[in-house]
């Protein structure tokens, strides 16, 4: 029998080490390209290939949890993440370069998805408020690695730090091995038939949807603040990073937060308290030009954040309880796609208009999750408490 606390935990290692890997990757990526002598249009390609790596991971665990349980997939995700790290900086191929950064993607893909469907299913109660503090777990990795690496590299290369990087994340893989989890819940075979059934569900295809653009406005903020920063406040780089930096920050105290307040008042509710901070921090994007109010509003929309994801994986976990790692898969590659589909189309809109519609858009997003938070409420208050 498998201990809640324990099993908790290796989740909270499998978001940490997402966190990590993706920041590394981030960290390292000026000294690859000097290394390989790569141009920026390239490296834009280089680094495309960890979304795709992300989403084939994402779309692998599901299916895959349900038949053979979490413990070998996550230490295969874990051992596959190390030795692709590693791999970036010992590698002198450009092929085997673009290997690694797939192999990241794909252990990332599964460390996050395993671990958010893992605490589903380990929450009898209470699911939003458990996701919610194991997205803290990847606000410390995210948040904590730049300023190891910036403390490190003043004395130790960045080969060495890796792989000390490394072997941290192995011990991860070791805990993991240590401890029970739960049983598969589909032994008798890959639930493949009944996961094409879930394509047809209306409340897992809202829910998913509603990811789609919670995914795709965390994507926009991430991609796109330090340049919507400098081309229309004219700030410094520095500055302009200072203030994304903020951005997590509030997401991850107030995931903190919502680890006791989701267990108090309800789920619906924080949902669209958090769209009404969104458009809030938005449209004060529109109307100020002054660095620190700029500041402030990002803050407000980094708090927003903070509940869409545990909430709703929340209620994906609780209606489709026997098959959660496969829901799971589905919602997170919708939102992925949703990532992919608004970053680029932004791209779009910023080269042909302006930097300065990036809260425009976010505001036309946060009205579309409204819609569709309307109807999740119509079509799941009868079967959750919400």
């Amino acid at each position: 029998m498998y201990q809640h606390n324990k099993v908790f935990a290796a989740a909270c290692i499998a978001l940490l080490l997402f966190g990590i890997i993706l920041i590394t990757l981030g960290s390292i990526l000026p000294l690859l390209t000097a290394k390989f002598t790569i141009s920026d249009l390239n490296a834009g390609k280089l680094v495309s290939l960890l979304p795709i790596g992300i989403l084939a991971g994402s779309l692998i665990f599901g299916p895959v949890v349900d038949r053979y349980g979490y413990k070998i997939l996550l230490i295969a995700s874990v051992v596959l993440s190390v030795f692709s790290l590693e791999g970036l900086v010992l590698t002198r191929s450009f092929l085997i370069l673009q290997i690694c950064i797939f192999g990241i993607g794909i252990g990332g893909g599964i460390l996050n998805g395993g671990g958010n469907a893992l605490v589903a299913d380990i929450s009898k109660e209470n699911k939003g408020a458990n996701l919610s503090l194991l997205g803290v777990s990847f606000g410390i990795g995210a948040l904590g690695t730049p300023l190891l690496l910036g403390i490190l590299s003043k004395h130790f290369p960045y080969p060495a730090i890796i792989s000390a990087i490394g072997l941290f994340m192995l011990l991860g893989a070791i805990y993991i091995f240590l401890i029970r989890f739960p049983q598969p819940k589909q032994a008798q075979g890959l639930p493949l038939k009944a996961g094409l059934k879930l394509l047809k569900e209306p409340v897992l295809l809202l829910t998913s949807f509603f990811l789609f653009f919670e995914s795709g406005v965390e994507g926009l903020i991430n991609n796109w603040t330090t340049t919507y920063l400098q081309g229309r406040l004219k700030v410094s780089p520095e500055k302009a990073l200072y203030a994304l930096s903020f951005s997590i920050v509030g997401l991850t105290i107030t995931r903190l937060l919502l680890g006791a307040l989701l267990k108090k008042i309800s789920s619906l509710l924080v949902l669209f308290i958090s769209l009404l901070l969104i458009a809030t921090g938005s449209l004060i994007l529109i109307y100020t030009a002054s660095y620190g109010t700029t500041f402030m509003a990002l803050i407000i929309i980094g708090a927003g954040f903070a509940a869409g994801f545990p909430v709703i994986l929340g209620y994906i976990g609780q209606l489709y309880a026997t098959l959660s790692g496969t829901a799971f898969s589905i919602a997170l590659v919708i939102a992925l796609t949703g990532n992919t589909l608004l970053n680029y189309l932004f791209g779009i809109i910023a080269n042909r208009y302006s930097i300065s519609s990036l809260p425009i858009l976010l505001l036309a997003c946060i009205i579309c999750m409204l819609v569709l938070l309307i109807l999740i409420k119509q079509t799941i208050t009868s079967k959750l408490k919400i």
